[in-house]
């Protein structure tokens, strides 16, 4: 089983080159089978099924194929269009659904796609019942699940389900407050939010200024987004504006950029939340939860109100997991993914933004005060494509250079090293007291990896 638990899931759903393996045509349709497959052993009828999708090309053909293998094994299926990864997840919930699949490979390029399923609650399924639906995807007794007749599935169109997921949004906003008077400048890496998010925005009061709102399906992260933010920087510059809010393809993750041009990341947005709430009394138990990547300067700066950070591995499913074991409701990740289950099951980069908002119009404060609240440790991130991914323990040079470095560091900083687990890539975070002397330190572990397992 432990060889199937990962040969088709990752840490994020199933996610690839579209239109090879695993995501091809063949392989989503067999996906399919095998969720409305075990839906129906779950819930001994027909199960109902959402799919939503961002605006990549490749999109059109997972979703055909995807659909085509829950309706051959009887499900009911509604398809919602483009429409940001938290919409689904929150008409899943909202529709009494058994599952919301979103077709999606969030901030990757448009040649890539994946596939994520939330389960009834809204939630990412756990890594249990990933590897349940595996052990089905991968099994004889699917293909002898053929129902004919009235008992194949048919196909539903939600043709409102950007004007529900409007009303949610602008829920979260406190209804007391406006944001009239402000400029805002939002790049929506023409991603599923391109028509939603300065919508929103603009409903709310705000004078919008929208940028990467014109997808083709081939330009989905294209130099824009949450991963190119220098545009959006510029942008409000020019402009003049508050605040710069940057989405990722699917808009389930959030970075800004304040008055003055500078990154707010979300680590910053979470320390800003994170005091906010701790001080309205609204934090569950004083306590925000991160990851390992997280920058020191988050504890610091959340330990200073009294506000303690628990740290989970890299991945926002394991965010929200550690939130719901322990009762938490504020969590995220440095790369922006925020989830605030006040209102949320998941990341959501329009409500994160909103939240961030609301503080500004409430405490009258430009972005970069807020921000100051937080002080980074210098950090260095460097990526290496690599050509596999053994345990970095059995890599013995490196593994010494790690233990070194962190005995030089003694407490004053970190040395983190993973793998990615949507992309082949091996990822080097150092953090410590001075950049000059951790970026030549992360070079040196980069070039000690490439000399092993560099593509």
């Amino acid at each position: 089983m432990s060889e199937i638990q990962r040969a088709l899931f990752g840490t994020d759903g199933v996610r690839g080159l579209a239109n090879q393996r695993p995501m091809t045509a063949e392989d989503a349709l067999r996906l399919g089978r095998a969720i409305g497959y075990r839906l129906r052993q779950v819930h001994g009828r027909r199960p109902k099924i959402i799919i939503g999708k961002d605006t990549r090309l490749s999109g059109y053909m997972i979703e055909a194929a995807l659909s085509s293998g829950l309706l051959s094994v009887g499900a009911e299926v509604y398809l919602i269009g483009p429409l940001p990864t938290p919409g689904i997840a929150f008409l899943t919930e909202g529709m009494r659904a058994d599952a919301g699949l979103v077709i999606s490979a969030s901030h990757n390029p448009f040649e890539d796609n994946g596939i994520k399923v939330f389960g009834p609650d809204g939630y990412k399924l756990p890594d249990a019942e990933e590897a349940r639906l595996e052990a089905i995807f991968f099994s004889d007794d699917l293909d002898d699940f053929r129902p004919t007749g009235t008992g194949l599935g048919r196909a539903h169109r939600i043709d409102d389900a950007l004007g529900r997921y409007s009303v949610f949004a602008k829920m979260a906003f406190p209804r007391h407050l406006t944001l009239e008077g402000l400029k805002v400048v939002i790049d929506c890496a023409n991603g599923a939010a391109y028509k939603i998010a300065p919508e929103v925005l603009r409903e709310l009061g705000a004078e919008v200024i929208a940028r990467g709102v014109s997808p083709n399906g081939t330009n989905i992260n294209q130099a824009a987004g949450a991963l190119y933010p220098e545009v959006l920087a510029q942008t409000v510059r020019d402009t003049h504006a508050h605040i710069g809010i940057a989405l990722d393809g699917d808009a389930d993750r959030c970075i800004l950029v304040d008055e003055r041009g500078d990154l707010v990341d979300g680590d910053q947005i979470l320390a800003i939340i994170g005091r906010d709430m701790a001080a309205k009394g609204r934090l569950e138990k004083n306590t925000v939860v991160a990851t390992v990547m997280s920058n020191m300067g988050l504890e610091r700066a959340l330990g200073g109100v009294g506000v303690q950070v628990v740290r989970v591995g890299v991945g926002d499913r394991y965010v929200v997991e550690r939130m719901r074991e322990g009762g938490f409701n504020v969590g995220g990740e440095q790369s922006g993914h925020v989830i605030l289950r006040e209102h949320t099951t998941t990341g959501d980069g329009l409500i994160t933004a909103l939240a961030v908002l609301g503080i500004q119009v409430e405490t009258q404060r430009p972005l970069s005060e807020l921000a100051a609240c937080m002080q980074r440790f210098p950090q260095v991130l460097k990526n290496l494509n690599v050509a596999r991914k053994p345990p970095i323990e059995a890599l013995p040079k490196v593994a010494a250079a790690i233990r070194a470095l962190e005995d030089k560091l003694h407490g004053e900083g970190r040395v983190f090293v993973r793998y990615s687990g949507t992309q082949d890539l091996a990822r080097v975070m150092i953090e410590g007291p001075d950049l000059d002397t951790i970026t030549a330190e992360a070079e040196e572990i980069v070039a000690l990896l490439s000399a092993e397992i560099g593509v």
